[in-house]
């Protein structure tokens, strides 16, 4: 090879070997990153009642505790560390530790010492961006403490609709993950509760009674689920989960997916509040009602 030649094989050898250096980086900076695995503290102590979702019996787990369990196993994107000792478990260091408080409690008082309830809503929660789920009975808890129903949206105060009944539901928002698998209307098993304390200009409905179309009419608005901005925290909650059946149920157990998916910034919902929502179904429940109201 003669010296001209070899040095035009060296000067492409030369610009191929910058090239390569300054692809590099973008190639290495394109590859996705891996999503950290979240953590979820279920809390599901109960007080008065204890549901059939909730009972530990002779497995370690209750059925509610094994789904949410299982949920985090089967997509990969938490784990679930589960407790019916929340006096022990819910402190200030423990939190820290997790990115979701998910409840399906019961009670006036769960024993949480009120410093600690302080943190987790004010600091954990509302400060901290972390994220709240809830299912069914949570709202039948510390009914009377404030920052706590004010958090979660609501109170409960009966259910007029029983474990047996079969109800019709309506999906206001088919675009949130929390709801959007349900499709535009459904019909479920499932015991359905009615609400004090309620503020629609502080939530998202996503989903409400049908009353139209159920056995039972009652005058009035009954939100079925929502979601809500807490802070720089977020809310999701859903009414559904008295039945233990409801727990195998594939949709039930995508919507909480979604759920938390939401909560926890990796799919996009709106929480926008929508009073005008509860206001029309409100109006059209009335008029369902007939002379029943």
């Amino acid at each position: 090879m003669t010296a001209s030649r070899w040095s035009l094989v060296m000067s492409l050898l030369i610009v191929v070997g910058i090239w390569l250096a300054a692809a590099a980086p973008e190639r290495a900076e394109a590859q996705p990153q891996a999503v950290k695995k979240a953590r979820i503290l279920m809390v599901t102590v109960a007080k008065t009642f204890t549901h059939n979702p909730v009972k530990r019996e002779k497995e370690a787990l209750a059925p509610a505790e094994i789904a949410v369990t299982q949920l985090g196993q089967q997509s990969g994107l938490f784990s679930v560390d589960c407790t019916q000792d929340p006096a022990k478990d819910f402190t200030p260091e423990n939190l820290k530790n997790y990115d979701i408080v998910f409840f399906y409690t019961q009670g006036p008082d769960l024993e949480i010492p009120k410093v600690n309830m302080e943190f987790f809503l004010n600091t954990w929660l509302k400060q901290r961006g972390h994220g709240f789920v809830a299912t069914h009975s949570s709202t039948d808890t510390y009914g009377e403490y404030e920052p706590y129903w004010d958090m979660i949206g609501g109170t409960f105060n009966g259910h007029p609709w029983n474990a047996g009944d079969t109800v019709t539901i309506t999906v206001h928002d088919a675009k949130h993950p929390g709801s959007k698998v349900w499709g535009a209307e459904f019909e479920i098993k499932d015991e359905i509760y009615q609400y004090v304390h309620w503020q629609p200009e502080k939530v998202r409905v996503l989903m409400s009674l049908n009353m139209a179309k159920c056995g039972l009419k009652k005058p009035y608005h009954v939100p079925v689920s929502w979601v809500k901005d807490y802070g720089e925290g977020r809310v999701f909650y859903t009414n559904l989960g008295h039945n233990t059946e409801t727990w195998a149920n594939k949709q039930f157990i995508e919507s909480l997916l979604g759920g938390i998916k939401w909560v926890l910034g990796q799919e996009p919902g709106d929480a926008t509040p929508n009073p005008e929502v509860s206001q029309a179904q409100e109006e059209k429940a009335k008029n369902d009602a007939g002379e029943e109201s």
